[in-house]
């Protein structure tokens, strides 16, 4: 960043002369950190560029071709809004002027996501699966990198952050601590779109959804409003912490705000492990309220579907140590995982389902190493719904319905795709077809609700569900458990199907 005076001399000695009998003199134009050298600008929609300066100061924003002139308000912050830019990749200027002029340099104009969560988001390249090849390949001079430092909170909304931070160009020397979900997600992008792309980390490990929801979003739904009354009741010295309602927005997310970007990747839930529709509540609200902060009703947001953890659930026990068999499930992250499902009724939202990325050989990680397939199956979404790829199917086999006929009952789905198969995934290996294989996870009940493991087969685009022991079913589960080892339907894209049920028991 150049930073120049624009004064002419005796201008500058007059007003040198008269801060010494004021406390007040013209303040320098300055820019939040969001906005700085190396950065990413949004492309095909308004870009808004702000700062502060005096009260009353001129400003002049020249990009691009465009100029734009505003006066900061009273409380001695300005705002302009640049016309929608098109993709590009060649580095350009951007020039701040007012009392003193800033010149920004290597702009490039593109798409920009936000990457958030917790420590699944936040894991970085260096703590991932085949790390060392991973960061030596990251030379991508059109990808850019903003990363929140630090982990902080404050009662109150806060225009600067705690630590500042600035955009790099994203090559081997810079990649390897930045959220490596992210950074796959936005290599996707730059592979299938060819425009430079931007990605904003702000992450903290452990945390709950409520300290990265706004107030706005709490006041959105209804069933949240003790956490929008504890929220309106922060003072300026209200001690908050890391698991205070919207105090991690605070400082973490509203700093950012409203930079142009085209949507948000999240990955978060284990530290709600234990609820069932409260989180599916609590996502409408952090997707509105971002969606409000970023001045973006379309903003797209992805996010991951808990991946498989602990004991596997499985039909036949092995290992008494490490499996169990119950057919009923429930357990665990079962419900959560529904409730992530749910949320899909939010418009202009994705969900990347993550059962079979966990190390099966240490299923008490909570960390699963393979983060590439995470970072591709989030961008499949994006590139499907937000870029218009309709050829491509967006996630794995999702529940449609079902009928019940002679004692068996067919499961219709969504996203089938090339068609659904009994599938293998080995680590970064693309899934397999396992000709002639047998379904799994699969179980089955009649009106007494009891639960038995199921036989289970594809039938064209649908799978087909019964058992001996039961005569008259009346309703089925697929995945529905902590650990859902063994679950293999897939569809022929490779992308397994999301875990079910058909009851509400």
């Amino acid at each position: 960043m150049k930073i120049y005076t624009s004064r002419p001399f005796f201008t500058q000695l007059i007003l040198g002369a008269a801060s010494m009998f004021a406390a007040n003199v013209s303040a320098e134009v300055k820019l939040p950190n969001i906005i700085g050298n190396d950065m990413v600008l949004q492309r095909d929609m308004p870009v808004p560029i702000w700062g502060w300066a005096d009260k009353g100061e001129k400003v002049t924003v020249s990009f691009a071709g465009q100029s734009k002139t505003t006066k900061a308000n009273e409380n001695g912050k300005w705002m302009v809004k640049l016309s929608a830019l098109k993709a590009k990749e060649a580095p350009a200027k951007m020039t701040i002027e007012g009392s003193n002029k800033i010149i920004l340099e290597n702009i490039l104009v593109g798409e920009v996501w936000i990457c958030s969560g917790q420590s699944n988001m936040e894991w970085s390249i260096r703590s991932s699966m085949n790390a060392k090849e991973e960061i030596a390949a990251s030379n991508h001079p059109v990808i850019r990198l903003f990363n929140v430092p630090g982990h902080k909170v404050h009662p109150k909304p806060q225009e600067r952050l705690a630590i500042p931070s600035d955009w790099k160009v994203c090559n081997p020397d810079t990649s390897s601590n930045f959220s490596a979900v992210g950074y796959y997600f936005g290599r996707r992008l730059l592979q299938e779109l060819d425009v430079p792309v931007g990605l904003i980390g702000s992450n903290w490990g452990g945390t709950r959804i409520e300290p990265w929801t706004t107030l706005d979003g709490f006041e959105s739904v209804s069933e949240l409003s003790k956490e929008a009354e504890k929220v309106k009741s922060y003072k300026a010295d209200t001690k908050v912490g890391g698991g205070s309602p919207s105090a991690i927005y605070n400082q973490m997310v509203h700093p950012l705000a409203p930079f142009a970007m085209r949507g948000a990747i999240w990955y978060q839930g284990e530290s709600n492990g234990g609820e069932h529709m409260s989180y599916y509540h609590k996502k409408h609200a952090l997707v509105n309220g971002w969606r409000k902060v970023f001045q973006n009703d379309e903003l797209g947001f992805y996010w991951v579907q808990l991946a498989n953890f602990r004991k596997p659930n499985v039909r036949v026990v092995q290992d008494p140590k490490k499996e169990f068999s119950n057919p009923a499930g429930g357990d665990g992250w079962a419900k959560i995982r529904e409730a992530q499902t749910k949320a899909l009724d939010i418009r202009h939202t994705g969900m990347a389902v993550a059962i079979d990325l966990a190390d099966a050989h240490n299923p008490n990680d909570i960390h699963p190493r393979n983060k590439q397939d995470v970072g591709g199956r989030l961008a499949q979404w994006a590139l499907h719904q937000t870029y218009g790829k309709k050829e491509l199917v967006p996630t794995g086999p999702l529940y449609k319905g079902h009928k019940i006929k002679g004692g068996k009952v067919h499961l219709s789905f969504d996203h089938v795709g090339k068609g659904l198969m009994v599938g293998k995934k080995t680590k970064l290996e693309p899934t397999a077809e396992v000709k002639g294989g047998k379904l799994e996870h699969f179980s089955i009940a009649g009106e007494d609700k009891k639960w038995v493991w199921a036989d289970a087969a594809i039938d064209g685009d649908t799978v087909v569900v019964s058992s001996k022991e039961v005569k008259k079913p009346v309703a089925v589960r697929y995945g529905f458990t902590m650990n859902p080892a063994n679950a293999n339907l897939y569809n022929k894209d490779g992308i397994p199907a999301l875990p079910f049920r058909t009851d509400d028991w």
